[in-house]
Protein backbone atom coordinates (compact mmCIF):
# COMPACT_ATOMS: atom_id res chain seq x y z
CA UNK A 1 0.00 0.00 0.00
CA UNK A 2 2.54 2.29 0.59
CA UNK A 3 5.23 2.66 -2.22
CA UNK A 4 1.50 3.46 -4.27
CA UNK A 5 1.06 6.76 -2.17
CA UNK A 6 4.40 7.71 -2.45
CA UNK A 7 5.06 7.18 -6.21
CA UNK A 8 3.07 10.39 -8.12
CA UNK A 9 3.53 8.13 -11.18
CA UNK A 10 -0.21 6.32 -12.14
CA UNK A 11 -0.53 3.04 -11.84
CA UNK A 12 0.31 0.71 -15.07
CA UNK A 13 -3.14 -1.07 -15.27
CA UNK A 14 -5.04 2.72 -14.44
CA UNK A 15 -6.57 3.69 -17.91
CA UNK A 16 -6.67 7.12 -18.13
CA UNK A 17 -10.11 8.19 -20.52
CA UNK A 18 -9.57 11.10 -22.40
CA UNK A 19 -11.59 13.49 -25.02
CA UNK A 20 -11.01 13.44 -28.57
CA UNK A 21 -12.15 16.15 -30.95
CA UNK A 22 -10.03 15.77 -34.88
CA UNK A 23 -11.09 19.02 -36.29
CA UNK A 24 -11.11 20.04 -39.35
CA UNK A 25 -8.17 20.06 -42.32
CA UNK A 26 -5.61 18.06 -40.80
CA UNK A 27 -6.53 17.68 -37.59
CA UNK A 28 -8.04 13.97 -38.33
CA UNK A 29 -4.34 13.05 -39.86
CA UNK A 30 -2.59 14.14 -36.44
CA UNK A 31 -4.56 12.22 -34.39
CA UNK A 32 -4.50 9.34 -36.03
CA UNK A 33 -0.45 10.13 -35.49
CA UNK A 34 -0.79 10.53 -32.46
CA UNK A 35 -2.81 7.17 -31.79
CA UNK A 36 -0.40 5.69 -33.24
CA UNK A 37 2.60 6.60 -31.02
CA UNK A 38 0.08 5.70 -27.98
CA UNK A 39 -0.13 2.32 -29.17
CA UNK A 40 3.11 2.00 -29.93
CA UNK A 41 4.51 3.28 -26.45
CA UNK A 42 1.84 1.28 -24.85
CA UNK A 43 0.08 4.35 -23.31
CA UNK A 44 -2.58 3.89 -21.11
CA UNK A 45 -4.75 6.07 -22.68
CA UNK A 46 -8.81 5.14 -24.16
CA UNK A 47 -9.72 8.23 -26.18
CA UNK A 48 -13.73 8.90 -26.92
CA UNK A 49 -13.49 9.99 -29.81
CA UNK A 50 -16.08 13.36 -31.48
CA UNK A 51 -16.29 14.61 -35.09
CA UNK A 52 -17.05 18.25 -34.24
CA UNK A 53 -17.02 20.54 -37.72
CA UNK A 54 -18.86 23.31 -38.80
CA UNK A 55 -17.61 23.18 -42.34
CA UNK A 56 -18.16 19.60 -42.66
CA UNK A 57 -21.95 20.35 -41.29
CA UNK A 58 -21.09 18.06 -38.58
CA UNK A 59 -21.80 20.31 -35.69
CA UNK A 60 -24.91 21.12 -33.97
CA UNK A 61 -25.81 21.51 -30.25
CA UNK A 62 -26.75 18.18 -29.58
CA UNK A 63 -22.99 17.16 -30.97
CA UNK A 64 -21.44 19.68 -28.37
CA UNK A 65 -23.21 18.76 -25.82
CA UNK A 66 -21.61 15.08 -26.02
CA UNK A 67 -18.55 16.84 -26.28
CA UNK A 68 -18.92 18.88 -22.72
CA UNK A 69 -20.68 15.28 -21.07
CA UNK A 70 -17.33 13.78 -22.38
CA UNK A 71 -15.16 16.70 -21.08
CA UNK A 72 -17.55 16.28 -17.75
CA UNK A 73 -16.53 12.79 -17.27
CA UNK A 74 -12.97 13.24 -18.20
CA UNK A 75 -12.01 16.55 -17.28
CA UNK A 76 -8.61 15.98 -19.96
CA UNK A 77 -9.62 16.33 -23.73
CA UNK A 78 -7.08 16.48 -26.89
CA UNK A 79 -8.28 18.49 -29.75
CA UNK A 80 -7.47 19.97 -33.53
CA UNK A 81 -8.66 23.25 -34.70
CA UNK A 82 -12.60 23.61 -35.72
CA UNK A 83 -11.91 25.42 -38.57
CA UNK A 84 -15.01 28.97 -38.42
CA UNK A 85 -16.33 29.74 -41.62
CA UNK A 86 -16.16 33.64 -42.78
CA UNK A 87 -19.65 33.76 -43.90
CA UNK A 88 -22.00 35.16 -41.01
CA UNK A 89 -25.39 32.79 -41.03
CA UNK A 90 -27.48 34.46 -38.25
CA UNK A 91 -25.12 33.19 -35.27
CA UNK A 92 -21.92 35.27 -34.04
CA UNK A 93 -20.05 32.76 -31.73
CA UNK A 94 -17.84 29.71 -33.37
CA UNK A 95 -18.12 26.51 -31.98
CA UNK A 96 -14.71 26.98 -31.05
CA UNK A 97 -15.80 29.55 -29.00
CA UNK A 98 -18.86 27.86 -27.28
CA UNK A 99 -16.63 25.25 -26.45
CA UNK A 100 -13.89 27.48 -24.94
CA UNK A 101 -17.10 29.37 -22.76
CA UNK A 102 -19.31 26.63 -21.49
CA UNK A 103 -16.66 24.89 -20.14
CA UNK A 104 -14.73 28.02 -19.33
CA UNK A 105 -11.50 27.40 -20.42
CA UNK A 106 -10.20 31.14 -19.84
CA UNK A 107 -6.31 30.45 -19.98
CA UNK A 108 -4.34 29.57 -22.94
CA UNK A 109 -1.02 28.79 -22.59
CA UNK A 110 1.93 28.38 -25.68
CA UNK A 111 5.54 27.36 -24.61
CA UNK A 112 7.74 28.43 -27.88
CA UNK A 113 10.66 26.33 -27.54
CA UNK A 114 13.30 25.82 -29.93
CA UNK A 115 13.40 22.67 -31.42
CA UNK A 116 16.80 20.90 -30.78
CA UNK A 117 18.43 20.43 -33.93
CA UNK A 118 16.20 22.83 -36.51
CA UNK A 119 18.37 25.96 -36.25
CA UNK A 120 16.21 29.19 -37.12
CA UNK A 121 17.28 33.30 -37.13
CA UNK A 122 16.85 33.18 -33.15
CA UNK A 123 17.59 29.25 -31.52
CA UNK A 124 17.22 28.53 -27.52
CA UNK A 125 14.39 30.57 -27.77
CA UNK A 126 12.00 29.90 -24.28
CA UNK A 127 9.27 32.20 -23.83
CA UNK A 128 5.75 31.02 -22.62
CA UNK A 129 2.49 33.20 -24.23
CA UNK A 130 -0.41 33.11 -21.59
CA UNK A 131 -3.69 34.94 -23.29
CA UNK A 132 -7.07 35.16 -21.16
CA UNK A 133 -9.79 33.58 -23.93
CA UNK A 134 -12.94 33.92 -22.75
CA UNK A 135 -13.51 38.03 -23.48
CA UNK A 136 -11.58 41.00 -24.72
CA UNK A 137 -12.38 41.28 -28.79
CA UNK A 138 -13.78 37.60 -28.89
CA UNK A 139 -17.41 38.49 -27.37
CA UNK A 140 -18.98 37.73 -30.22
CA UNK A 141 -20.73 40.81 -29.80
CA UNK A 142 -21.28 42.73 -33.10
CA UNK A 143 -24.51 44.86 -34.06
CA UNK A 144 -25.23 47.33 -37.14
CA UNK A 145 -26.15 50.16 -34.93
CA UNK A 146 -27.05 52.36 -38.23
CA UNK A 147 -26.98 51.26 -41.87
CA UNK A 148 -23.24 50.98 -42.61
CA UNK A 149 -21.66 51.26 -39.35
CA UNK A 150 -21.25 48.29 -37.23
CA UNK A 151 -20.44 48.14 -33.83
CA UNK A 152 -18.13 45.15 -32.32
CA UNK A 153 -18.09 45.18 -28.72
CA UNK A 154 -14.61 44.38 -26.76
CA UNK A 155 -15.34 43.36 -23.08
CA UNK A 156 -12.86 43.68 -20.18
CA UNK A 157 -13.65 43.03 -16.91
CA UNK A 158 -11.75 43.14 -13.75
CA UNK A 159 -12.49 39.90 -12.72
CA UNK A 160 -11.13 37.91 -15.78
CA UNK A 161 -8.03 40.22 -16.09
CA UNK A 162 -7.21 39.68 -12.56
CA UNK A 163 -7.63 35.72 -13.12
CA UNK A 164 -5.84 35.39 -15.81
CA UNK A 165 -2.81 37.97 -14.29
CA UNK A 166 -2.66 35.42 -11.59
CA UNK A 167 -2.74 32.22 -13.27
CA UNK A 168 0.37 34.07 -15.38
CA UNK A 169 2.27 34.62 -11.85
CA UNK A 170 0.97 31.44 -10.98
CA UNK A 171 2.42 29.54 -13.66
CA UNK A 172 5.49 31.61 -13.44
CA UNK A 173 6.02 30.57 -9.73
CA UNK A 174 5.27 26.88 -10.23
CA UNK A 175 8.21 26.57 -13.37
CA UNK A 176 10.83 28.28 -11.51
CA UNK A 177 10.52 31.26 -13.89
CA UNK A 178 11.41 35.08 -13.24
CA UNK A 179 9.25 37.72 -15.05
CA UNK A 180 5.86 38.24 -16.69
CA UNK A 181 5.01 41.45 -18.84
CA UNK A 182 1.92 41.87 -19.47
CA UNK A 183 0.87 43.27 -23.22
CA UNK A 184 -1.12 45.78 -24.07
CA UNK A 185 -2.71 48.77 -25.95
CA UNK A 186 -3.81 50.78 -22.80
CA UNK A 187 -2.39 54.13 -24.39
CA UNK A 188 -4.92 54.18 -26.79
CA UNK A 189 -7.99 52.09 -25.15
CA UNK A 190 -7.36 53.75 -21.89
CA UNK A 191 -10.16 52.59 -19.99
CA UNK A 192 -10.32 48.92 -21.31
CA UNK A 193 -6.80 47.69 -21.39
CA UNK A 194 -5.88 50.43 -18.95
CA UNK A 195 -8.26 48.01 -16.82
CA UNK A 196 -6.33 44.89 -17.76
CA UNK A 197 -2.94 46.66 -16.69
CA UNK A 198 -4.14 48.16 -13.53
CA UNK A 199 -5.54 44.30 -12.98
CA UNK A 200 -1.90 42.41 -13.94
CA UNK A 201 -0.47 45.10 -11.82
CA UNK A 202 -2.16 44.63 -8.47
CA UNK A 203 -1.62 40.85 -8.82
CA UNK A 204 1.98 41.52 -9.34
CA UNK A 205 2.18 42.97 -5.62
CA UNK A 206 1.05 39.22 -4.46
CA UNK A 207 4.35 37.78 -6.00
CA UNK A 208 7.37 39.88 -5.09
CA UNK A 209 9.34 37.20 -6.17
CA UNK A 210 8.72 37.78 -9.69
CA UNK A 211 9.39 40.79 -11.93
CA UNK A 212 7.02 42.69 -13.19
CA UNK A 213 6.80 44.58 -16.73
CA UNK A 214 4.42 45.97 -19.26
CA UNK A 215 5.15 46.34 -22.91
CA UNK A 216 2.68 48.13 -25.59
CA UNK A 217 1.49 45.21 -28.21
CA UNK A 218 3.06 46.91 -31.05
CA UNK A 219 6.37 47.51 -30.05
CA UNK A 220 6.09 43.88 -28.54
CA UNK A 221 5.70 42.23 -32.07
CA UNK A 222 8.86 44.23 -33.08
CA UNK A 223 11.02 42.88 -30.24
CA UNK A 224 9.78 39.34 -30.35
CA UNK A 225 11.38 39.49 -33.86
CA UNK A 226 14.45 41.81 -33.14
CA UNK A 227 15.25 40.20 -29.36
CA UNK A 228 13.08 37.76 -28.16
CA UNK A 229 15.66 36.69 -25.23
CA UNK A 230 14.59 39.53 -23.22
CA UNK A 231 10.82 37.57 -22.47
CA UNK A 232 10.05 35.05 -20.42
CA UNK A 233 6.09 34.83 -19.42
CA UNK A 234 3.96 36.96 -21.71
CA UNK A 235 0.34 37.59 -20.16
CA UNK A 236 -2.51 39.20 -22.41
CA UNK A 237 -5.83 39.95 -23.63
CA UNK A 238 -7.66 37.56 -26.11
CA UNK A 239 -6.69 38.70 -29.99
CA UNK A 240 -3.46 40.17 -28.77
CA UNK A 241 -2.64 36.94 -27.62
CA UNK A 242 -4.04 35.22 -30.82
CA UNK A 243 -1.60 37.03 -33.34
CA UNK A 244 1.60 36.58 -30.48
CA UNK A 245 0.85 33.24 -30.46
CA UNK A 246 1.40 32.75 -33.93
CA UNK A 247 4.23 34.97 -33.96
CA UNK A 248 6.43 33.77 -31.60
CA UNK A 249 5.46 29.95 -33.37
CA UNK A 250 6.75 31.20 -36.79
CA UNK A 251 10.29 32.31 -34.70
CA UNK A 252 10.52 28.63 -33.71
CA UNK A 253 9.41 26.52 -37.05
CA UNK A 254 5.88 27.54 -37.15
CA UNK A 255 2.36 25.95 -36.84
CA UNK A 256 4.04 22.19 -36.84
CA UNK A 257 5.85 22.27 -33.81
CA UNK A 258 4.56 24.52 -31.03
CA UNK A 259 2.14 22.70 -29.02
CA UNK A 260 -0.52 24.62 -26.87
CA UNK A 261 -3.15 24.15 -23.90
CA UNK A 262 -6.23 25.65 -22.83
CA UNK A 263 -6.98 25.30 -18.98
CA UNK A 264 -9.84 26.33 -16.86
CA UNK A 265 -10.24 25.48 -13.06
CA UNK A 266 -11.34 22.10 -13.58
CA UNK A 267 -10.41 21.30 -17.58
CA UNK A 268 -7.31 21.33 -19.67
CA UNK A 269 -7.41 20.94 -23.37
CA UNK A 270 -4.50 20.28 -25.31
CA UNK A 271 -3.91 21.15 -28.82
CA UNK A 272 -1.42 23.15 -31.20
CA UNK A 273 0.05 26.20 -30.32
CA UNK A 274 -0.96 28.17 -33.74
CA UNK A 275 -4.42 26.89 -34.11
CA UNK A 276 -4.33 25.80 -38.38
CA UNK A 277 -6.42 23.54 -40.40
CA UNK A 278 -3.81 23.50 -42.63
CA UNK A 279 -6.46 22.50 -45.05
CA UNK A 280 -4.51 22.52 -48.31
CA UNK A 281 -2.41 19.20 -46.66
CA UNK A 282 -5.06 17.16 -46.64
CA UNK A 283 -4.53 13.69 -47.51
CA UNK A 284 -1.45 14.81 -48.41
CA UNK A 285 0.47 13.37 -45.83
CA UNK A 286 2.66 16.13 -45.63
CA UNK A 287 1.59 17.77 -42.31
CA UNK A 288 4.23 17.58 -39.50
CA UNK A 289 2.53 15.75 -36.25
CA UNK A 290 5.38 17.28 -34.06
CA UNK A 291 3.35 20.31 -32.22
CA UNK A 292 0.16 17.67 -31.97
CA UNK A 293 2.90 14.88 -30.38
CA UNK A 294 4.51 17.35 -28.34
CA UNK A 295 1.15 18.77 -27.38
CA UNK A 296 -0.11 14.96 -26.39
CA UNK A 297 2.89 14.76 -24.31
CA UNK A 298 2.27 17.56 -22.68
CA UNK A 299 -0.99 16.06 -21.80
CA UNK A 300 0.75 12.65 -20.59
CA UNK A 301 2.56 14.71 -17.90
CA UNK A 302 -0.75 16.56 -16.74
CA UNK A 303 -1.71 13.34 -15.94
CA UNK A 304 1.31 11.93 -14.67
CA UNK A 305 1.54 9.05 -16.90
CA UNK A 306 5.78 8.20 -17.85
CA UNK A 307 5.66 10.92 -20.66
CA UNK A 308 9.76 11.12 -21.76
CA UNK A 309 9.13 8.17 -24.63
CA UNK A 310 7.08 10.43 -26.55
CA UNK A 311 9.02 13.85 -26.22
CA UNK A 312 11.95 11.32 -26.32
CA UNK A 313 10.65 9.75 -29.46
CA UNK A 314 10.09 13.48 -31.20
CA UNK A 315 13.36 14.78 -30.23
CA UNK A 316 15.47 11.66 -31.00
CA UNK A 317 13.83 12.56 -34.81
CA UNK A 318 15.35 16.02 -34.77
CA UNK A 319 18.67 15.92 -33.56
CA UNK A 320 19.47 12.16 -34.44
CA UNK A 321 17.43 11.64 -38.17
CA UNK A 322 17.29 15.15 -39.31
CA UNK A 323 16.27 13.54 -42.72
CA UNK A 324 13.01 12.83 -41.32
CA UNK A 325 11.78 16.50 -41.45
CA UNK A 326 8.53 17.20 -42.97
CA UNK A 327 8.15 19.55 -46.03
CA UNK A 328 7.59 22.78 -43.56
CA UNK A 329 11.15 22.13 -42.21
CA UNK A 330 12.86 21.85 -45.05
CA UNK A 331 12.42 18.00 -45.34
CA UNK A 332 11.31 15.56 -47.45
CA UNK A 333 9.21 13.64 -44.90
CA UNK A 334 6.04 12.69 -45.46
CA UNK A 335 3.40 12.81 -41.99
CA UNK A 336 3.89 8.92 -41.91
CA UNK A 337 7.46 8.65 -42.06
CA UNK A 338 8.11 10.98 -39.27
CA UNK A 339 5.26 8.87 -37.33
CA UNK A 340 7.06 6.11 -38.44
CA UNK A 341 10.56 7.07 -37.03
CA UNK A 342 8.86 8.15 -33.52
CA UNK A 343 7.75 5.00 -33.27
CA UNK A 344 10.83 2.82 -34.72
CA UNK A 345 12.39 4.98 -31.47
CA UNK A 346 10.10 4.06 -28.82
CA UNK A 347 9.89 0.31 -29.83
CA UNK A 348 13.70 0.51 -29.64
CA UNK A 349 14.48 2.02 -26.34
CA UNK A 350 15.28 -0.09 -23.16
CA UNK A 351 11.96 -0.77 -20.95
CA UNK A 352 12.44 1.45 -17.81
Amino acid sequence: GLCGSESPLARADAIFKVTMIPGDGVGPELMTAVKDVFKAGDIPVEFEEFHLSEVQHMASEDKLDHVLSSMRNNKVAIKGKIHTPMEYKGELASYEMKLRRKLDLFANVVHVNSLPGYSTRHNNLDLVIIREQTEGEYSSLEHESVPGVIECLKIITRDKSRRIAKFAFDYATKKGRSKVTAVHKANIMKLADGLFLQSCAEVAQLYPKIKYENIIIDNCCMQLVQNPYQFDVLVMPNLYGNIIDNLAAGLVGGAGVVPGESYSAEYAVFETGARHPFAQAVGRNIANPTAMLLSSANMLKHLNVLVLMVVCGCMYVYLCTPQVRTRDLGGYSTTGDFVHAVVENLRHRPAH
